[in-house]
């Protein structure tokens, strides 16, 4: 994740609490704590700021979005925007979305669970559970710094550009493939020295959980979450590249003369909702809705996902630099946190995929909680997100 994803992430939970907040807050953030803060000084929901931060849509940045808001201080939900720029189609409450790196928080809670069942120790090794997978040269990697992101994995390299993600989107991968394409790489650093947020670490997580249970990582993640959460229109796509049901669809802006593209006023744009997720698997294939996340929040943070004594590392930051930086680590084990002026501590996720930005988070005792898909037609890139960004800082600041 390069620096400005990260600080768009930190705005976006920031965003749950009484002021809005740059990344100077990020950085002053302190490490190696956890959060007992509470948040009695939010103020109430300011519905025409919501209202007002997600009107004028479709517009070159983005085509719909959807928001929920609640908590001890009010609620409030809003749609705009429409499904498809082609048919106009109004969009509508409860379309599903392709929810990207939002999925990390849900392999990192079935983790935790196994755990709990004495069928994982975070003290673990990947070598130990996993025999084979990493390069002999490697060091011990611990379970708990896959989690937090501290385990220094590389990643694979491949290119990044546009022309190459649009001509390979229906490629499928597997698990083994990524991570062996990875591991090629040589180790980044010593592991629980740094923190590097890269997919390769849930990836390794999630073969984890097939390795232990016996089963794919989509049965665990479906009948030990969304099942029991009653997340009913959440489902892990496997090799669909389909969006099942109703969904908004997703485009990316691309330059004039690119492939497929059509114009959209003085933006190009070509359609994105169809597209392998086997490059992000158990780091971003989740698809849902802003219902069901907000579900799943609020019963994560409650303790009816992961067991209380397994749920500390969701809220504690290793006390360790960002790598290749001097700022402090900001990343928990499945989110990010962030503490703001009044002791107000909050943690969340967002997440990117082409054509869809997603962002959740709450205060940990609940007071509010926040969920937002904005189909982004810039959802990847060096300040993405701006919209749903946009929405969550108004929505919360006095």
């Amino acid at each position: 994740m390069n620096r400005t994803r990260l600080a768009a992430a930190a705005l976006a939970v920031a965003a749950l609490t009484t002021v809005a907040a740059g990344p100077a807050a990020l950085a002053a953030a302190p490490t190696a704590v956890t959060a007992t803060a509470t948040a009695a000084g939010l103020p109430p929901i300011n519905e025409a700021a919501l209202k007002a931060s997600i009107a004028g849509l479709p517009a070159a940045d983005a085509t719909a979005a959807e928001v929920r808001v609640s908590g001890s201080r009010g609620s409030w939900k809003g749609v705009t925007g429409v499904t498809d720029l082609r048919t106009k189609r109004p969009a509508r409450e409860g379309a599903r979305f392709r929810a990207g790196s939002v999925t990390k928080i849900f392999t990192t809670a079935v983790v935790l669970q196994l755990v709990a069942e004495g069928k994982l120790s975070l003290d673990g090794t990947v070598q130990e559970y996993l025999p084979g997978l990493l390069p002999a040269g490697y060091p011990a990697i611990s379970v708990a710094e896959l989690l937090n992101h501290t385990s220094g994995l590389p990643s694979p390299k491949v290119p990044g550009d546009l022309a190459w993600v649009y001509k390979t989107r229906f490629q499928q991968w597997t698990p083994e493939e990524y991570v062996a394409k990875a591991v090629k790489n040589p180790i980044e650093f010593a592991p629980g020295t740094r923190q590097h947020y890269l997919n390769t670490n849930t990836f390794v997580a999630g073969m984890l959980i097939e390795k232990v249970t016996g089963r794919s990582y989509e049965h665990e993640v479906t009948t030990r979450i969304l099942r029991p959460v009653g997340m009913r229109d959440s489902y892990l796509p496997g090799d669909s590249v389909k969006i099942k049901g109703r969904h908004n669809h997703g485009y990316q802006a691309v330059p004039k003369g690119f492939p497929d593209s059509f114009a959209y006023g003085d933006t190009y744009l070509v359609d994105m909702t169809d597209m392998s997720v086997t490059s992000t698997w158990a780091s971003g294939d989740l698809i849902s809705t802003t219902a069901d996340l907000e579900k799943f929040v609020k019963a994560l943070f409650s303790g009816k996902v992961v067991p209380a004594a397994q749920l500390e590392p969701m809220f504690t930051v290793p006390d360790v630099k960002l790598y290749g930086t001097d700022k402090p680590a900001v990343y928990t084990s499945g989110l990010s946190r962030i503490e703001l002026p009044g002791g107000i501590v909050a943690f969340g996720k967002t997440g990117a995929r082409y054509g869809s930005s997603t962002g959740v988070g709450a205060t940990r005792d609940l007071s509010r909680t926040l969920v937002y898909s904005v189909s982004s037609t810039d959802a990847k890139a060096q300040g993405q997100n701006e919209r749903g960004l946009g929405v969550a800082l108004a929505a919360f600041a006095k």
